[in-house]
């Protein structure tokens, strides 16, 4: 079982006004999974979490986009002096221990390195890395990295 099911279940009761299985099935899930992804945030269809999702960390008004693979204890989350949080594309992959702050907008098709702190906008088709993250690569085919992270 992946901390994306009891997510998805939890935001499908909020919607429906049920006020309090929500955040209940939200302490579950930091208790099981050691991770904290509200059911306010909206995660697109298809999003998976690498290793049961152990350690993530989303903002409760972070936008992740579809199909996109979330590495284990990933943070996406605000800034301080930053009104919005990140907002992720599609088909996004996201290493472990990558940090994405503040109010950035992450292009679709992107790879987001290994323990990468990002911090400024990613254009689309781009691998960044480094602390900060930088573009090291332009153009890529997303199709060769998700498939090697299966």
């Amino acid at each position: 079982m992946n901390a994306i099911t009891p997510c998805k279940l939890a935001r499908r009761l909020y919607l429906s006004r049920i006020p309090v299985l929500p955040k209940l099935i939200y302490y579950l899930m930091f208790l099981v999974y050691n991770s904290s992804i509200p059911f306010k945030a909206e995660i697109g269809r298809g999003t998976r979490f690498g290793y049961g999702g152990m350690g993530v960390v989303i903002h409760e008004r972070s936008r992740i986009g579809e199909d996109c693979i979330i590495s284990q204890q990933v943070t996406i989350g605000g800034r301080a002096g930053h009104i919005n949080p990140p907002r992720v594309g599609n088909r996004v992959y996201v290493g472990a221990g990558a940090k994405l702050i503040g109010d950035i907008d992450i292009g679709d098709e992107c790879v987001i390195g290994t323990n990468s702190v990002v911090m400024q906008n990613v254009p689309n088709r781009s691998v960044v890395a480094g602390i900060p993250a930088r573009v090291i690569k332009s153009n890529i085919d997303i199709t060769y990295y998700m498939k090697h992270a299966e």
